[in-house]
């Protein structure tokens, strides 16, 4: 098959830590493709890879590029920051097979207050959140992030925020940080639990929230409720493909974000699982059983570590 890939940071310049993890990212989904025998081409607008095609992209053709692109492929995953990932998935959706989550989970998923609204009405537990023009209690340590983000981009805790628009606040919940990564579709396959090694100071009157790197498998003899609570959570939320859930595991589990896309984490994962990603990714896609994965040993890396 030929696979079209495309992560945003790599496809338009974006520097700093964005671009370290989106290469990490996209050189991991293209040499498994490429170890099973498929033909994978990528979206760039400089760096490369060693292994696929190189398709030119800048910013702004990247929407123009994949849309060419895909009409000429079997099969593609985007990765992109949420405000752009609902248009760029509407693009592969109408072009080819989506590997990743459909358009309207991605379009939930993405926008955090609406995402948390949604989960707010079932039985999953979701951290207070408020927005801009609410008024916020004074009783609690709140999370402020923009309520379109990604990897804990100006994100921090404040005990008295005043939001401006475009941000939210959510209840500080005492915990550990953990994602669960699966792969959703026809059946849902949990992958592993991860330790997200966050730095921030709750103490301070306002202190960043920094998403450092990641340990995997993390051990927890609470592994099933919290694969319990992703599996609920993407199902509600109609994810497809490589999804990550981000969690504070305290009383209960506390779903905080909802990825509809590959995470950092899968660089990790794959260095320790069985099975090819790109075997999974499609298998699920094509609406075939799931292979059984096993786990061996275990990967962390800080974010300067990923490349």
């Amino acid at each position: 098959m030929k696979i079209l890939l495309s992560e945003y940071a790599v496809s338009t310049g974006m520097g700093g830590t964005y671009l370290l993890e989106g290469k990490a990212m996209l050189h991991t989904l293209a040499s498994s493709f490429s170890r099973l025998g498929h033909e994978v081409i990528y979206t760039s607008s400089g760096p490369s890879i060693d292994c696929g095609t190189l398709v030119s992209s800048r910013e702004d053709n990247i929407n123009e590029i994949l849309e060419e692109q895909a009409k000429d492929c079997d099969a593609a995953l985007v990765i992109a920051p949420e405000e752009l990932l609902p248009e760029i998935t509407a693009i592969i959706d109408d072009n080819t097979l989506n590997l990743g989550c459909p358009f309207e989970s991605v379009a939930v998923c993405s926008d955090k207050l609406e995402c948390t609204r949604k989960l707010e009405n079932t039985s999953l537990a979701v951290p207070r959140t408020y927005s801009v023009n609410q008024e916020i209690p004074k009783d609690k340590r709140w999370v402020v992030k923009p309520r379109y983000g990604c990897a804990s981009e100006d994100t921090f805790v404040s005990h008295d925020p005043k939001l401006e628009e475009g941000q939210i606040a959510t209840e500080y919940i005492e915990g550990e940080h953990l994602s669960v990564s699966l792969i959703c579709g026809k059946e849902t396959l949990p992958l592993t639990v991860n330790k997200q090694m966050i730095d921030i100071d709750p103490e301070k009157d306002e202190s960043s929230v920094d998403y450092c790197g990641c340990t995997t498998p993390y051990p927890t003899d609470r592994k099933q409720e919290l694969y319990e609570t992703a599996i609920e959570a993407t199902r509600i939320l109609n994810c497809n493909g490589y999804t990550g859930v981000d969690i504070i595991l305290g009383d209960r589990p506390y779903i905080i974000d909802v990825n509809p896309r590959p995470t950092t984490s899968l660089v990790a994962i794959t260095r320790i699982m069985n099975r090819e990603i790109a075997e999974l990714l499609l298998a699920n896609a094509l609406g075939e059983p799931l292979p059984q994965i096993s786990i061996t040993g275990n990967y962390s890396f800080t974010k300067e570590e990923l490349i």
